[in-house]
């Protein structure tokens, strides 16, 4: 098990609540955002203080309650939303990229991203999210009414309005330097296609949706003959692995400092499940997504997962067969 850096916000995390933002290290302050309506619950965005003015890593969802919140704890803890000048976004899910272009129109902030998740780019190279969705769905070999339903309820909830600009799109290692702060975007695929993660020299990486503490990684949507996510992340994870970090800052759960024995614990964890599909796919040569997800050791039995949950495991089963595939 992790170790927390606020036992604190790790027992909020555990009771289901909410925690206070917490100091992480100095100058480096985790503002969990309340996500109303959500299981996740919370995101946690990050504020940098630096000699160049604050730098936030990621940006919430966009809705009203989730820029009141952010706003009132960045006041409280001495800063002004106004003075942020650098968002670094880890990837481009609704729950991060939100209210980036709000922040961008009140501090002419800069936003920064992996270019392979910069919306226009996926959108000539991939089509929208739904669309991709669309196309792995009928890839895993389900039968067309768990398609058509699948996908008619990710319709539903979906809130992707994918049309943030960037300011900044990132193609390799990158460095930034913030007055006396340094920090580097390095590409970690693998929960998407152009995740990254942010190593601040001093010590801590900002490790977005790859690496939290505690279970397991999502991984990217297939949708391309090329795709593999999950090769993507096993790279990733021994990338983040030798940074040399002591702290780990994800987006949701809680801070935490054994930051190379996590990665080397997920990507096991993450092999010995590509291990399972491909025994159970040399044992059935018909064997598809649809047919393996079943039999895949979940949370729960796949005869009690909800459909939004066996949409999430069979996207991932279908990622894990790619890889084994390849």
């Amino acid at each position: 098990m992790s170790i927390p850096v606020s036992d604190a916000h790790a027992a909020s995390y555990r009771a289901r609540q909410v925690p206070a933002p917490v100091q992480v290290a100095d100058g480096v302050w985790g503002i969990p955002i309340p996500l109303h309506g959500s299981a996740l619950r919370y995101v946690t965005v990050y504020l940098v203080d630096t000699g160049d003015g604050p730098v936030l890593v990621d940006a919430g969802y966009d809705h009203p309650t989730c820029w009141t919140s952010f706003r009132r704890s960045v006041e409280s803890l001495g800063h002004r939303v106004e003075a942020i000048t650098t968002v670094l976004l880890t990837h481009n899910h609704p729950d991060h990229v939100g209210f980036a272009a709000r922040l961008r129109e009140v501090s002419g902030a800069r936003i920064v991203m992996g270019r392979a998740d910069d919306f226009a780019t996926a959108h000539r190279t991939r089509g929208t999210f739904l669309a991709q969705l669309r196309a792995a769905l009928d890839l895993t070999g389900a039968p067309a009414d768990v398609v058509d339903g699948m996908y008619a309820d990710a319709v539903a909830v979906a809130e992707h309005h994918e049309t943030l600009r960037l300011d900044v799109a990132l193609d390799a290692d990158t460095e930034f330097r913030f007055g006396d702060v340094t920090i580097h975007a390095v590409p970690a695929p693998g929960h998407t296609y152009g995740h990254t993660v942010y190593f601040d020299a001093r010590g801590l990486v900002f490790t977005g949706d790859t690496m939290m503490a505690e279970g397991p990684t999502q991984l990217a949507i297939v949708s391309r003959p090329d795709d593999d996510p999950a090769g993507d992340l096993l790279r990733s994870l021994a990338r983040i692995r030798d940074l040399g970090a002591t702290v780990a800052c994800p987006a949701h759960q809680f801070p935490y400092r054994d930051v190379a024995a996590r990665a080397d614990e997920l990507a096991a964890f993450h092999r010995g499940e590509v291990d399972r599909v491909r025994d159970l796919a040399d044992a059935d040569a018909d064997a598809d997504a649809w047919t393996l997800a079943p039999r895949m050791p979940w949370r729960k039995p796949w005869d009690d997962l909800g459909r939004g949950t066996r949409r999430f495991s069979l996207m991932h089963t279908l990622a894990l067969l790619r890889h084994v595939s390849r």
